[in-house]
């Protein structure tokens, strides 16, 4: 089992460091190849995604993904820019589904910025479709203004779309998703001023009808903001597009205490996938010792079961991380009076430990 391990920026390397270290400790036949992304592959080659990383990712089973970024690169143009990176990798693998479970452990409770019996034993699952959303819809750009309030003024411009084929195929994820946990999607969207998200809706419910199991309700956008910050419990798995997933996942990451205990997992249709903590690169603490590697860590325990087939290892891994949490050992960013504050490194070998 062939994975790309591409650390990227900031806290990246750190992070990945310990998921590897986990990897490793599983003793499974996996074959783990490093390549630079993001700054650092700009630093080295002149490009966030040079061919030869693009060419190790496509031809291995899975991806492990630090994360990507830092402000010093603010100022190049967009094409070099480090996310760049992620946003090529999707489009060149296909990865149309993005994975984000949102989930409270017990230990954490106290970290949420909500009332424990609001989030105590939150499981939710946000399926975000990936490739297509005003994120790649084209024509875009800037351009003197032809018409509107302000003709020849400088604008800049998106367009949203969604194709039906996209709609079905998230759809069907969804659905299928929902049979293996409480049978209840939300499709969030934004019928009420959106034709894409009309579509959206339509098709949604046509797809529905072919899952008589699994109950279906539709959500707007910003009712659905609300709803997970008054009443998140009611959720199970929610489906959206892209930029509503964007920023829907990282709303409900901190529900659970810390967007650094969040796993994400991008796939395509042959289950390839790729798997980066929810969070990004951190440039401000890269280097110190102090960034949770659990979001990553439970990354590859998502990568073992939804691309590798090896979900009794997934679930050690998983089972190893709410061991330490029951330990008390916290990160910063996780730490309260009366745990134990640990680094980046001591995290990762006490996973280890437990497993």
């Amino acid at each position: 089992m062939k994975i790309a391990v591409l650390p990227g920026d900031g806290i990246g390397p750190e992070i990945v460091a310990e998921a590897v270290k986990v990897l490793d400790a599983l003793k499974l036949n996996l074959e783990l190849q490093s390549a630079p992304v993001g700054g650092a592959a700009y630093e080295a080659s002149g490009h966030p995604l040079p061919p030869a990383t693009l060419a190790l990712a496509q031809a291995s089973d899975a991806i492990l993904f630090g994360a990507v970024g830092d402000w010093k690169y603010d100022t190049l143009e967009r094409a070099l820019r480090p996310e760049q990176a992620i946003l090529g990798l999707r489009k060149a693998l296909g990865l149309f589904a993005n994975f984000r479970p949102a989930i409270c452990y017990k230990e954490l409770t106290h970290a949420s910025s909500l009332k424990p019996e609001l989030v105590s034993g939150l499981d939710i699952l946000i399926i975000r479709e990936l490739t297509g959303d005003i994120y790649f819809g084209q024509p875009r750009g800037r351009r003197s203004a032809p018409d509107g309030h302000f003709p020849g003024a400088e604008e800049a411009f998106d367009t949203m779309r969604y194709s039906r084929p996209e709609i079905e195929r998230i759809g069907h994820v969804a659905f299928q998703a929902a049979q293996k946990r409480s049978k209840r999607v939300t499709s969030v969207d934004k019928a009420n001023v959106l034709e894409t998200f009309q579509l959206w809706k339509d098709v949604m419910t046509e797809v529905g009808k072919q899952y008589p199991d699994v109950q279906l309700d539709h959500m707007y956008v910003d009712n659905a903001a609300m709803q997970l910050v008054k009443e998140p419990k009611r959720f199970d798995v929610v489906v959206t597009g892209n930029m509503f997933g964007d920023i829907l996942s990282d709303e409900a990451s901190m529900l659970t205490g810390s967007i650094g205990m969040l796993p994400s997992a991008s796939l395509n249709d042959k289950k390839q996938g790729l798997y980066e903590p929810s969070h990004g690169s951190a440039p401000d603490i890269a280097g110190k010792g102090v960034a949770n590697p659990l979001a990553t860590i439970l990354s590859a325990a998502m990568m073992l079961r939804f691309s590798l087939g090896q979900e009794a290892a997934a679930l050690k891994i998983e089972a190893a991380v709410q061991k330490v949490l029951a330990q008390g050992l916290r990160t910063p960013d996780i730490y309260s009076e009366g745990t134990t504050k640990v680094g980046t490194q001591q995290m990762g070998d006490a996973v280890v430990a437990a497993l």
